[in-house]
């Protein structure tokens, strides 16, 4: 946000549900004359669990972001030893890198938002494992590395090392699979976990992996759609972010499946994307509950 009275902090917490907590955090707030100019509640009776989001006027807030965690550290405590929370400053510029394949129009869509000011964050590199859209990432002034993958599974290992040292240069708080159409090995789900987020081109969990256009096709479905999902070890399962979808009829082709998903799919990375940089967007085991 370039206006700082537009600055918030942002917290988000998920704990078991109880009584007492929106008041707890509120009492909080109020205690050094903070204004909550955004909130969020969410009570899901079948797992027991509490979500919530508040944006809090940074300008109202008398002290720094650092001694705002340190002393809501004690309030999160009273909620018990399971409460995930976190606070951000919404001042604080995001950082994206984007993993690519040959398919550009993920990384044009979102190259533009970024450069718009649409999209919170920077982005710092172009991860490619092929060079077919170094050009484009150079056109908006981001740096693009091409790492060649062998065909043979097998034989990927060193080459996502390299793509993990060269994204880790730059500590994101988002890693894009922007058609990047390679499966991330266990290690890196797990050093990315949260952080790295997936296009699916159907709408999950319909016709999960290769060719899901083709599947949809061959099953002669109505609606195509597009998944933006974290990723997990288990392939196109992780928790979903956000979803749409598009009517087709019978004179549809595969190529006019493609080539309408493909706008599903810009929509719905963005959209997902900037939830998640904006901190709205809480995971709970295989679900997500989002304070769009």
């Amino acid at each position: 946000m370039s206006d700082p009275h537009d600055r918030r902090y942002v917290l988000t917490l998920g704990c078991r549900d109880r009584p007492g907590i929106i008041a707890g955090i509120s009492s909080f707030i109020a205690e050094f004359g903070g204004s909550i100019v955004e909130a969020g509640y969410h009570s899901d009776p079948d797992t027991g669990w509490f979500f919530t989001r508040q944006a809090i006027a940074a300008a109202t807030v008398p002290f720094g972001l650092a001694e705002l965690r340190d002393r809501f550290a004690a309030v999160a405590a009273d909620f018990g030893t399971e409460t995930d929370w976190q606070v951000h400053d919404s001042g604080a510029r995001r950082r994206a890198v984007l993993l690519v394949s040959r398919d550009g129009h993920c990384l044009h869509d979102l190259l533009g938002r970024a450069g718009s000011g649409e999209l919170p964050a920077t982005v710092e590199a172009v991860i490619g494992n092929h060079p077919d859209l170094g050009e484009m990432a150079s056109a908006h002034g981001v740096k693009f590395h091409h790492v060649p993958f062998p065909k043979d599974p097998a034989e990927r290992g060193p080459a996502f090392e390299q793509v993990r040292a060269l994204v880790d240069e730059h500590d994101p708080h988002a890693v894009v699979l922007a058609r990047f159409m390679q499966v991330l090995p266990a290690s890196l789900c797990e050093h990315w976990a949260g952080r790295a987020i997936n296009i699916h081109h159907s709408f999950l969990p319909s016709f999960v992996g290769a060719r899901p256009y083709h599947q949809a096709f061959a099953r002669g479905v109505k609606l195509i759609g597009a998944t933006c999902h974290y990723v997990t070890a288990e392939l196109d399962a992780g928790p979903i972010i956000e979803q749409d979808v598009s009517r087709i009829d019978h004179a549809d082709d595969v190529r006019d499946m493609v080539r309408q998903g493909r706008d599903i799919e810009r929509v719905v990375l963005a959209r997902g994307l900037r939830w998640h940089l904006e901190g709205r967007v809480l995971v709970h085991g295989r679900r997500t509950v989002v304070f769009s």
